[in-house]
């Protein structure tokens, strides 16, 4: 079997593309890393017409809250427990104090 020129090589553009990805992951990773903060639940019910409704609600009235930095999770439940559906904020750590820990007088 003969190797092509398609095969050999990748398609233009291909390998930058690639390379954004990568970095937007990389980016997503450090902006939502445990060290600079944590996830806060907001709600959180069984019932999925309610949590639907409540977040209609939020993005309606709520314009102060970051929804690239909200998460809606459905954690499925099977037999033993059932389906939960639960939003949550990632709230960042404030910075320390630089002045707080310095040995002075």
């Amino acid at each position: 079997m003969a190797v092509t020129a398609s095969d050999a090589w990748p398609m233009p553009g291909q390998r930058r593309r690639s390379r954004q990805r990568k970095d937007e992951i990389r980016r997503v990773a450090d902006r939502f890393a445990p060290e600079a903060g944590r996830w806060e639940v907001l709600f959180e019910t069984r019932d999925e017409p309610e949590w639907r409704e409540h977040i209609r609600r939020l993005r309606a009235s709520d314009t102060q809250i970051d929804w690239s930095a909200a998460r809606m999770d459905t954690l499925c439940g099977r037999l033993m427990q059932p389906t939960t559906y639960r939003l949550s904020l990632f709230v960042r750590d404030k910075a320390p104090d630089p002045g707080k820990y310095s040995s002075g007088n």
